[in-house]
């Protein structure tokens, strides 16, 4: 079945929230109504903040079923990752230098206590909008790939080398288009029109004299469609 997810996500496509959207294969249905692409954020704007800022934060998100890539827990495991290795690099760390930020005082390994503290130091965890001590437990669990308590620097690498917020080439999408001539057919969705109200928005700037909301609104419409199914990546 197809899945939509509507309103405000709280991020410009510049975020993590778009970013990892994208990255589980869903569509943001305006953008594709207008033949937008994700580098195009400038283009449309749907709120203005308290601050006087405007940006994109309202979207109509499609996933349809040919799209399906991973597994949920798995694919955020995998955003969290991909967030802490963007939060280490934005301090000017190289992947020697988180490691070595993350093993502390130890000569060879990354303790799950230096891990939790890391954590912490990113602002990750710690805090009531962070990660809970369930989810890094199992983060942890997923990170410690021998299961022998520790982390080793191979075993580091396997977070530093995590890829999943970046979004897969038109020739990968081809070969699964090419590959789902025998596959089971299902319902999904295309996009066949979306507008922004008021219309000024659409062209990247707030109009002075709207107050009915910060938010401007959205409406996409949507035709039905066969689609293969996707084989998710477990």
């Amino acid at each position: 079945m197809p899945i939509m997810l509507c309103g405000d996500w709280n991020g410009s496509k510049r975020g993590y929230v778009y970013k990892f959207l994208r990255s589980q294969g869903f569509e943001s249905s305006y953008d594709t109504a207008h033949h937008y692409t994700d580098a195009d954020a400038h283009k449309w704007v749907s709120h203005r903040n308290h601050r006087g800022n405007i940006c994109a934060v309202d979207f109509i998100w499609l996933l349809n079923p040919d799209k399906y890539r991973k597994l949920l827990k798995a694919s955020w495991s995998e955003a969290v990752f991909s967030m802490f290795k963007s939060l280490l690099r934005r301090a000017s760390l190289t992947e020697s230098d988180a490691f070595a930020f993350l093993k502390a005082d130890n000569e060879d390994c990354i303790t799950y206590s230096g891990f939790c503290e890391a954590l912490r130091q990113l602002n990750l965890f710690g805090h009531c909008y962070g990660l809970s001590i369930e989810e890094t437990k199992d983060l942890w669990v997923q990170s410690d790939i021998d299961g022998n308590g520790v982390l080793d620097y191979k075993e580091f690498q396997q977070i530093w080398n995590s890829t999943s917020l970046e979004l897969r080439d038109d020739k990968n999408e081809e070969q699964d288009n090419g590959s789902n001539d025998a596959q089971e057919q299902t319902i999904g969705f295309s996009v066949k029109n979306a507008v922004l109200f008021p219309p000024e928005v659409e062209k990247g700037s707030w109009p002075e004299d709207y107050s009915l909301s910060d938010h401007a609104r959205l409406t996409v419409v949507f035709s039905p469609i066969r689609v293969s199914r996707s084989q998710m990546i477990c």
